[in-house]
C-alpha cells in the first residue's frame, strides 16, 4: 500500500514539473525576450512550416493555444538533422504547413526562441506555398544575436532591409570597434618582489 502512495506523489510530482517547465518555457515572462533589433511581425496570416515536435497537436495546442489549420507539406533541398535542418538537394523533410495568426506567430518565435536559438527563414515548399521555417542559429550566430542586425529573420523584405538593419549600422559599427579593443592584450607590467 506504501508504494502505492509513493508511485501517487512521484506521478503527480513529475507532471507538476513537467507543467511549470511548460508554464516557464512558453508563458511566463522571464527567460525570453524578442530581441529588439527583430523586425516587428506583420499584422497578416502567416504560414509556418513545422517539422518537429509542432506537428503533434497537443504541442501546438500548449504553444500556440490553436490547431494552426495543419496540412501535410514537404520541404525539398534539406534533411532534417536532429533539431535542425541541413542544406541535402536530393532530400525532403516532412512536416505540417501551420496557417497562423501575428499573435499565433509570436508565440511560435517565442518557443523556438528566435534570435538567441533559432532564426526564421522563408521558403518555397513541395506545394508551392510559401512559409516560415526555423533554422537552429549556429553557435557564434546565437551568440551575435544579443546585437542588432543579426540575421534572425531571412526573406522578411519590407521591413528588416528598410528599417531595423539600416538604422541599427551604427551600432553594429560600434559595438565591433568595442570587441576589437577587448581581444587587444596588453601585457600587464611585472613587480619587483624582495
Amino acid at each position: 500500500m506504501i508504494w502505492i502512495k509513493r508511485g501517487a506523489i512521484a506521478f503527480l510530482a513529475l507532471l507538476l514539473g513537467m507543467a511549470l517547465w511548460l508554464w516557464l518555457t512558453m508563458l511566463s515572462p522571464w527567460f525570453y525576450e524578442r530581441p529588439a533589433h527583430l523586425a516587428p511581425i506583420e499584422q497578416r496570416p502567416h504560414q509556418v512550416f513545422v517539422y518537429g515536435t509542432l506537428r503533434l497537436a497537443p504541442v501546438r495546442w500548449v504553444v500556440m493555444g490553436s490547431n494552426g489549420e495543419p496540412r501535410a507539406d514537404t520541404l525539398a533541398g534539406f534533411h532534417r538533422d536532429g533539431l535542425d535542418l541541413s542544406p541535402a538537394p536530393a532530400q525532403t523533410v516532412p512536416g505540417l504547413l501551420l496557417t497562423v495568426t501575428p499573435h499565433e506567430l509570436s508565440k511560435l518565435d517565442r518557443y523556438e526562441r528566435l534570435g538567441v536559438r533559432y532564426r526564421r527563414e522563408e521558403q518555397v515548399l513541395e506545394s508551392g506555398e510559401r512559409a516560415w521555417v526555423y533554422r537552429r542559429l549556429a553557435e557564434s550566430e546565437g551568440q551575435r544575436t544579443a546585437t542588432p542586425g543579426a540575421p534572425a529573420l531571412i526573406g522578411y523584405e519590407k521591413t528588416a532591409r528598410t528599417t531595423s538593419i539600416t538604422r541599427a549600422q551604427p551600432d553594429i559599427d560600434r559595438l565591433a570597434a568595442n570587441d576589437a579593443d577587448m581581444n587587444r592584450v596588453e601585457p600587464l607590467p611585472l613587480k619587483e618582489t624582495l
